[in-house]
This record gives C-alpha cells, structure tokens and sequence, in this order.
C-alpha cells in the first residue's frame, strides 16, 4: 500500500507540482487548500507525512503544526516557508515541525526531506528500527534529572530542528547528541563528532567545508570537509563557543542555506545533515559579550537541552560506576568489587570532571587496588568537595582588603590573583588547559600570567 503526504496549500500550482513530484516518487497525495479541510482531511485518514504552507486563507500553517504534534504525534509534519524567512522556519521547528522547505521549492531538497520524513514515520511505528547505542553512549542512571534528560533526547530525535545541548565538561553532552542521532531517521547515516576548540583557526574552513586540488599550499588533492562527511546524517559541532568570528558567519550560511563552499572552488555543494552543537559555556553571555554572533545563536539554539552535572544526580553513582568497571574489566572474572567506604567517599566528592573524571578515577583506583576490591583509599579523594577558586581565596584570607592595597595596588591585586589561579590549578589537577577553561581565559594568557606570578616553577 502506498505511503501517503497530505499537501496544505491556498497555490493550485505548488499543490501541483508537490502531487507530480511525490507522484514519481511512489506516493499518494491528497491536498487541501485550507486550514479547515486539512484538519477533515486528517481526521478522516492521517497521512504519512504532512507539507504545510505558513499563510493559509482561514488560519496558519502553525496551529496546523500544533494540532498534529498533539493529536497526531506520530505524523512528521514539514512547514513550507518564504524564502529567507528564518524567524517562520525557526517558530515552525518549536512548535513540533519536523523540517522546513523554502520557496521556490528545490525538487532535489524536497525528495530528501521527504525521504528522510518517511523514515521518520517508519521508525515511529516500528522501533526495532531504532539504531542500538554502543556499550558506553547510553545515558546511564535512573534520577529523575537522567530520566526527564532522557525523555527530552528520545522526542528531539524526531524533529531535525537544531538543538544546543549545554553543560559542564565531562557530564556527557556527547552521549546526549548520540542518543539523539541513535533515535531519529538518520541513525543508519553517519554521527561526524568535531571538537571546534581542537582545530586551528587556519584549517578550520578546510576542515568543515573541504578543500579543492591546488587551492593553497599542500593542496595536491581534492578533499571532502566534515559536512560532506556526515552526509545524511549528523554533524556534532562539539565547543561551538571556540568558533571564530569569521567562520561563524559561513557556518551560519552553510545551515539556513544547506550547502558548503570548499576552500577554493566556486560552486557550493549541496549538503543533507542535522547540525548539534554543544558547549560547556553561557551562549548568551558570550553573545553578550560579542564572541558569539547573535544570528548563530538563533539558529543553532532553535531547542536548548541541559545536562545536569554529576553532583546533581549523584543517585545514579551506582548504575556508572557499576558500567565503567564492567567496561575496564572487560567481560572477565577479574571485575573489581568496591569496598564498603569507597561508594560513600564519591558521594562526599564533588566531580567538578563529571562522569569523565569519574571514569579516570575507577581506571586509576583498579590500578591502584589489589586486583580484587577498591577502597576509599585507592580512590586517592579528598572526602571535601573540592573549593572552587572563590572559595579557596577566602579561605585564604584573600578577602577585599583596602587598608593593604594602599601604596602597592598592583602588587595586592597580583597576589590575589596568584591565590585564585593557585586554587583553580589545584581544582583542575594541575591540568593547565582546564584550568584556563575554568577561569574562563585562554591557554596562552593563562600561560602569561602563571610566568608573571612565577607560578609556573
């Protein structure tokens, strides 16, 4: 039996050219010129898949969109949008739309959107369909911040609206992202996962769009960006916030119009991907603060998805590190067992590495422990949560002093700023390019100022 899309639109001849071009490709059409007749249309028998226009003669594609979302939640609905109109596109994708298509419609993107839709639906109804996570990209826990987490990640894999998933180093912002792709219509198409802090800023073009044979020096052959290579599937733009200003603006190009610009060629390539970003970050505050371009920001902020830091769902301790040393153990009998104690010490810590510092901790203690328990000791932790810098520089008396900054203000302000970095460098381990993370500045400046203060000794 044919897979059939009902087609909402006043234009007789873009209702025509959707039922031609649908026709081709194997399915049945029914349209409707109205609000009201698409709302019969989809009582009477919902379709597979919905294209909506935004104006319509009684109402707006939106409400169309949410009355599916609704009452039809397992009917991918596409919203067709004036061309450039952004804001429509974005307040379509919020409101439960599936994707978007701009006039004048591009036979080519609209097979794929459909195409893509249709596999959507398909999975819906049939979740053995679902791509099953590798052992360690499942989200691990059972509090209620995992669960609501959980819940949010499964529904988001529906849609292809771009989604921004915010949180700490360390807390699993990747495994959300995978979750996401795991779930949705291109789980069998590639999950391409960049780190933008990673790359240098004079290869990061190349590196997202690709480059063409001779465009700079060492150029000898063509080579695919990061887009191409997750074509049909997912690109994870993991510390979007590193981004310069520049390349945001093509990446800003590359998403609203869906189609890259190698370094050095003259023709643009049309691409098929669902962006995630993450950063562990305030994008706000770094658009605020001018580091981050306001119109990027909508565009990839369109769902915003929080991951709680460990500290806060520290119920689900024993669900991790049960999985973490089943995966360093293998699936041998030398799997280590935790002493009494040891569980008790890692609830009284406070993980400012999240679930990552957690695991080099178990990886550590089993080689630390006797081979067949762990204890509080091999786990080598302060049983305090660790201060944050703040905290440690009022501990260390390293409060507003008027009296002592008289007569040697820039010597008071740099001893206490050689308190705080000494604290912060004492927090992150002494890893120095945590630490500038966590202070908020660069690896070089932290650089500068640890041979200024002579802390680097």
């Amino acid at each position: 039996m044919k897979q059939t899309v009902l087609i909402v639109d006043d234009e007789p001849a873009i209702r025509e050219l959707l039922d031609i071009t649908l026709s081709r490709m194997g399915l049945a059409t029914i349209s409707a010129a109205t609000l009201g007749e698409a709302q019969r249309q989809l009582r009477a028998s919902p379709p597979n898949l919905c294209l909506t226009d935004m104006r319509l003669p009684d109402g707006n594609g939106i409400s169309l969109v949410e009355t599916i979302a609704a009452d039809f939640p397992q009917v991918p609905v596409a919203m067709i949008t004036a061309h450039g109109s952004v804001e429509t596109a974005i307040t379509a994708l919020k409101a439960g739309a599936f994707d978007f298509i701009s006039k004048p419609i591009e036979l080519e993107r609209l097979r794929n959107l459909v195409s893509t839709a249709l596999r959507m639906a398909d999975a819906s109804h049939d979740p053995a369909q679902a791509a099953t996570p590798e052992r360690g990209q499942e989200l691990i826990g059972t509090s209620a911040a995992i669960t609501t987490l959980r819940q949010q990640a499964l529904k988001l894999a529906r849609s292809q609206a771009p989604v921004h998933i915010q949180g700490e180093s360390g807390s699993g912002k990747e495994v959300v992202a995978r979750l996401i792709h795991n779930h949705g219509p291109r789980a069998a198409a590639p999950f391409v996962a960049v780190n933008c802090g990673a790359i240098p800023h004079e290869l990061m073009e190349s590196e997202l769009f690709g480059h063409v044979k001779g465009s700079f020096t060492g150029a000898n052959r063509d080579k695919p960006g990061l887009f191409q290579a997750a074509e049909g599937g997912t690109l994870f733009l993991d510390e979007v916030a590193d981004l310069p200003l520049a390349m945001q603006v093509k990446l800003l190009r590359a998403i609203q119009e869906k189609a890259v610009r190698p370094v050095g060629s003259s023709e643009e390539v049309a691409t098929d991907v669902r962006v995630l970003s993450a950063t562990h970050r305030n994008l706000a505050r770094e658009v605020e603060a001018g580091r981050f371009r306001n119109d990027l920001y909508y565009r990839i902020n369109v769902i915003d998805v929080h991951v709680p830091p460990l500290r806060e769902r520290l119920d689900d301790l024993p669900a991790l590190v049960e999985r973490i040393i089943q995966r360093i153990a293998g699936d041998g009998d030398g799997r280590p067992q935790l002493r009494d104690g040891a569980l008790t010490a890692m609830r009284n810590y406070d993980f400012p590495g999240n679930v990552r510092e957690l695991e080099n901790i178990l990886e550590r203690a089993w080689a630390l422990s006797d081979g067949e328990y762990i204890s509080a000791d091999d786990l080598q932790l302060n049983l305090r949560p660790p201060a944050t810098p703040a905290k440690a520089a009022r501990e260390m008396g390293a409060g507003i002093d008027f009296e002592a900054a008289l007569g040697d203000l820039e010597g008071y302000l740099e001893d206490v700023e050689r308190q705080i970095i000494s604290a912060a460098l004492e927090q992150c381990r002494w890893n120095k390019t945590a630490t500038a993370k966590l202070l908020g500045i660069s690896f070089r400046s932290l650089r500068y100022r640890l041979q200024k203060l002579k802390l680097d000794e």
